[in-house]
Parts: structure tokens; C-alpha cells; sequence
């Protein structure tokens, strides 16, 4: 039985990955640890808060003494690092929160654990897993190879190079004091409780709105996509049978332009209109509900400075040493997210008007 820190818990990849471990193996405790900032929302973990091997805190990763009593408190022996500030036009708007979250707050992580597992040994085995991105790797081009775990690093927006950051301060922790680390470095994931300003959401969301879908520059911008459960089951693998030191990518195996993608969220929310009149009454304001296509929405504005054309991932040290397989198709996924973003309206309408209220976290 092992007892977890998730931290970035009530995010959405966290929240996910909290409710999957939670299921997978309900005996392990786990502390779902979250700031609560802008995307951090009480009600994604609103259906395991209550299970008693789960304890949601509202806490800051760089305050060391609130993590050490935490880690005492519980016996963590694990700890998921997926705390971060993570969207791009937000890290070009402002770099000071990127920096003290993404740096300071992954540097306080590794420092603490270190002082309780390396100096006074208070658990046996441990494992630190701290959780990236393809964007370390930079920008390639259309006929470019995939980024391979071994390819240098070369980040072109502010977000990307703190996160390069934080993963080198990791990766220090483990060469200099011995720290018992992994990290994974992910493509773009989606899915369930997925926050509405990532590129899939909005796009869901503004053509149940009927808002305009912006579309950077022309459109043609590669990204791999990776459903969170295919994630969540990855990086199980990692914390179970990953090697310490390693670094594994993961991806969905899903590569397509963006122009694409907006396209293929279109056309089943068109469908799901035709097989169901009632959400012409819940969405009136969405084309499907006057006869016309969501795709009529797509609206192409000005390019994000210094766009990174394209994320190609190559999965194959995770698929060959670990046994990881992306399981979700795309298609399958993007159904299922917009099934999902439709059955929870309520969800994601508290959270554009910011008034996503659930249960209390502890403070």
C-alpha cells in the first residue's frame, strides 16, 4: 500500500489522475494537493473527495513546511508532480507567476522529499514523478523525426523554457543527491474536466455558445493529441516499472493540424443535434440549433508570437520498455469529450463565470 502526493490535484490532468489511481487501486491514500488558482477547481474532484482513502488539501508547492507536514502526516512515499502554470498566451502575457510556480514551487517538491527521504529516511522506496512537456523539445518541421527522450532541449516560449527549467532541476536531484526520480514529457492531452480555454474545450464550448472559433494564423500547426486516461495509465507504468533517472515520452499517436482537429469537433456536435432535439433547447444559440453548420464559426485570427509549428512525439522507448499503448482513438476520444462537455454543462458554466464551487478543500 503506498500513500500519494498528487500535486496540481484539483487541475485537469491531476483530478483525472487522482480519480484514476483512486479506482485502480483503492487501498493506497492520496492527497490531492492544489493551490486552487484559476484552473484549479474543487469540482473535478467533487465525486472521489469524499472516499476515505482521499484527502484534498489547498496548499502551495513552494511552501516547504506545509509540504513537509503533509508528507510527514500521511507517510508519502510517491509523489506526482503535475503542478504548473501551463498555457502558453498566458505565459507570454505574464512570466512572473511561470517562473515562482514552475521553478521555485518544483524546486521546494524535490528539496522536501529529499530532506525526508534521503537525509532522514522516514520511508523505504520512493519515487518522485514529475510530469512535462513535448514543448522542452522546441519547434520541427513537417518532415522532421519525432522528438526522442535524448533530443535537446530547446524551448521557444516562456511557459516551455520554465518548464525545461524545473525538468533540469529535477533531473539534479536525482544525479547529485540519488533522489529516486522520473519524468515523463507529454503531447497535448484532452478529455473530461479538461479547462475551457485549451484549444478543444473552447472549441466545444463556443460552438454550444455559438461564439466564434479562432483558428491561429493558418491553421496548419501539428500537435499530437493524448486523451488523459491514455496519460493517467502511462504514467502508472512509469511509477511502477520506469527505471529511476529516465526519462519516457508519451504520446497519443494522434498528430494532425489544428485546423483539422476544429473541424473533426465540428462535425459530431452537427450530428448530436440531428439525433437529439433537446439540445436545440439547451443550446439555441449554437449553428446546429438554426440549421446550419458549427464549422460556419471558424474564424481565423492573428498568429501567437513565435508559434511552434509542430510537436511530433516518438513513443517507442515507453511502448518497448513499459509496455504502454495508446488506447483511445482521436475520433473515439473527441466523441466521448464532446459527450462529456454536453451531458456537463452546468461544469464548465461555472467555470467561465468563475463561480466553480463544490466542497471545501482543508486549508
Amino acid at each position: 500500500m503506498s500513500s500519494l502526493l498528487v500535486t496540481g490535484g484539483a487541475g485537469f490532468i491531476g483530478s483525472n489522475f487522482v480519480r484514476y489511481w483512486s479506482k485502480a487501486f483503492p487501498r493506497d491514500r492520496i492527497v490531492g494537493l492544489d493551490l486552487l488558482t484559476y484552473p484549479g477547481n474543487p469540482a473535478n474532484l467533487a465525486d472521489v473527495a469524499s472516499l476515505p482513502a482521499v484527502r484534498c488539501v489547498r496548499a502551495d508547492i513552494r511552501d516547504g513546511a506545509a509540504i513537509e507536514s503533509l508528507m510527514r502526516t500521511e507517510g508519502t512515499d510517491i509523489m506526482v508532480s503535475f503542478a504548473a502554470e501551463s498555457h502558453v498566451d498566458r505565459s507570454i502575457e505574464g512570466l512572473d507567476a511561470f517562473i515562482s510556480t514552475n521553478v521555485v514551487g518544483t524546486h521546494t517538491l524535490p528539496a522536501t522529499a529529499r530532506k525526508l527521504w534521503l537525509v532522514e529516511r522516514s520511508v523505504p522506496p520512493h519515487r518522485f514523478q514529475h510530469v512535462s512537456t513535448d514543448e522542452v523539445y522546441g519547434s520541427l518541421g513537417q518532415e522532421d523525426a519525432a522528438f526522442v527522450e535524448s533530443t535537446a532541449y530547446a524551448p521557444n516560449s516562456p511557459y516551455s523554457a520554465r518548464k525545461a527549467a524545473s525538468d533540469h532541476l529535477v533531473r539534479a536531484y536525482h544525479h547529485t543527491y540519488g533522489l529516486d526520480v522520473t519524468t515523463s514529457n507529454c503531447s497535448n492531452n484532452y478529455g473530461p474536466f479538461h479547462f475551457p480555454e485549451k484549444l478543444i474545450p473552447l472549441m466545444i464550448t463556443n460552438v454550444l455558445r455559438g461564439l466564434a472559433l479562432p483558428v491561429y494564423g493558418d491553421g496548419r500547426n501539428v500537435r499530437d493529441w493524448l486523451h488523459v486516461r491514455d496519460h493517467c495509465r502511462a504514467i502508472k507504468l512509469v511509477l511502477r516499472s520506469g527505471v529511476p533517472g529516465e526519462v519516457y515520452n508519451v504520446g497519443g499517436g494522434a498528430e494532425c493540424q489544428n485546423i483539422w482537429l476544429v473541424q473533426k469537433v465540428c462535425s459530431p456536435i452537427d450530428a448530436a443535434f440531428l439525433a437529439d432535439a433537446s439540445l436545440r433547447e439547451r443550446f439555441p444559440s449554437a449553428p446546429a440549433a438554426q440549421g446550419r453548420e458549427s464549422a460556419s464559426l471558424i474564424t481565423y485570427v492573428a498568429d501567437r508570437p513565435r508559434h511552434d509549428r509542430r510537436y511530433p512525439i516518438d513513443c517507442r522507448k515507453i511502448e518497448t520498455r513499459l509496455r504502454y499503448r495508446a488506447t483511445v482513438t482521436l475520433e473515439s476520444g473527441l466523441r466521448e469529450t464532446i459527450d462529456w462537455f454536453v451531458a456537463n454543462q452546468s461544469w464548465w458554466c461555472a467555470v467561465l463565470d468563475g463561480s466553480c464551487k463544490s466542497f471545501r478543500f482543508e486549508q
